[in-house]
């Protein structure tokens, strides 16, 4: 399984040997434990538990300190996050509750799918939530930035799902087939071409394609 969890450092740019540069986001990839692995029988499907970071005393009540217990003495991780699979039979040898995940499970060149928090930009109008056009600024012209028409005479309500002013970004973003750029297990960094969703210090996602 080809999966960890990590948090985003920010971004730089390589160069290859033949002159061309890169853009690449750095993340964080300190190791991951597996906390529980899950079966179908009798779980009702196939999963890997893993944790990432270290969680303080304070913040882990009793069921989560005994359900860490089984992965290791004093271990409590802060993230948790869970990773299906197609089936038991893809559960190896190495993925054992208290095994941990290092950035080694990647190598340079992997296709990755990466899973990040958008940065929340609060409240916006139509114009910037949805790209609207705004209206005419001479001839008469009031409404700039105003949403428009939003109904007819039947039904005499709004439909569900219009476009309209709300809440724009911390959404849940995946960015599917990005590259490894390169991976440092000693620093335990690991590079991905491109952007990644979220700000730098976010919890980001990696996933392998296969």
């Amino acid at each position: 399984m080809k999966a960890l969890i990590t948090r985003k450092v920010g971004m730089t740019s390589t160069i290859s040997e033949d002159g061309v540069v890169t853009a690449v986001t750095l993340l964080s990839a300190s190791p991951c434990v597996i906390t529980q692995v899950k079966t179908a029988d009798p779980d009702g499907y196939t999963a890997v538990q893993i944790g990432f970071e270290e969680a303080k005393k304070q913040n882990v009540n009793k069921p989560q300190v005994g359900h860490f217990a089984k992965a290791g003495e004093g271990i409590m991780p802060k993230i948790i996050r869970e990773f299906r699979l197609a089936d038991d039979s893809e559960i190896t040898e190495d993925l054992k509750v208290g095994e941990t995940l290092n950035p080694e499970v990647f190598s340079v060149g992997d296709v990755v799918h990466v899973t990040g928090t958008s940065k929340g930009k609060g409240w916006a109008g139509t114009i910037r939530r949805h790209n609207f056009h705004r209206g005419r600024k001479t001839h008469g012209g009031r409404s700039y930035r105003r949403v428009g028409s939003i109904g007819s005479m039947y039904p005499q309500h709004i439909l569900k799902g219009k476009k309209m002013a709300g809440h724009l970004g911390h959404d849940q973003v995946t960015v599917r087939n990005l590259k490894i750029a390169l991976v440092d297990a000693e620093k335990g960094y690991i590079g991905v071409v491109g952007a990644v969703p979220g700000p730098n210090k976010g919890i980001v996602i990696l996933k392998g394609d296969k």
